[in-house]
């Protein structure tokens, strides 16, 4: 497979999680203002019981993608990169360790993992985008305002990785709703693997 369609498989990956993110956070403004009440918890007990499998699987998918990027691609990190990586990749293990116990506390530990990941996301794109923004740590050799792979006018390596991160965060905040017999357990009792 080229390198432009794994770029293009990945890009797609990206919007359809930048799409979920904005359908839920609109069907929440709605709930909110109260034009169709109860829709956030119809979301929440739709995709509660596979968020957290759901958000380990965004995670495993950016790894793999990041890596095929560095390693088969053969596209140099820069600074930033690397940053967004070091919140991404522990996200895997997080989550998937968080899925499968099941851990309803998984939200205050990887959530802001995966909020610092989205602000050093955006502080790249920034950096990619706008002239003059200062890249900071980035080098002269491989500079972070270098875009490496652009589909559809405008997602970049560092797009995907904030499409990424919000989608885990989305998923965290369904997981974590007060809503669905699930939460109605004692959260202090002791957690049990899922079998």
């Amino acid at each position: 497979m080229s390198v432009a369609a794994v770029s293009t498989f990945l890009a797609l990956l990206a919007l359809a999680a930048a799409f979920g993110v904005l359908v839920t956070l609109t069907f929440m403004a709605i709930d909110r203002i109260g034009l169709v009440p109860g829709v956030t918890d119809g979301i929440r007990s739709a995709v509660r019981p596979v968020a957290l499998w759901l958000a380990f699987a965004v995670a495993l998918t950016a790894m793999l993608g990041s890596l095929y990027f560095s390693e088969v691609a053969g596209f140099v990190p820069c600074a930033l990169c690397w940053y967004q990586r070091i919140a991404m990749y522990p996200l895997v293990v997080i989550l998937g360790v968080a899925a499968w116990r099941r851990d309803p506390r998984v939200a205050w530990y990887a959530g802001p993992v995966a909020a610092i990941g989205a602000l050093i996301s955006i502080w790249h794109i920034a950096v990619e985008r706008i002239p003059g923004v200062p890249s900071g740590a980035c080098s002269l050799d491989v500079p972070c305002s270098l875009i490496y792979v652009e589909r559809f006018g405008f997602v970049t390596i560092p797009t995907m990785a904030l499409f990424g991160f919000l989608a885990i965060l989305t998923l965290l905040f369904v997981y974590a709703g007060r809503s669905g017999p699930e939460h109605d357990a004692d959260p202090d009792t002791e957690l049990e693997p899922a079998s």
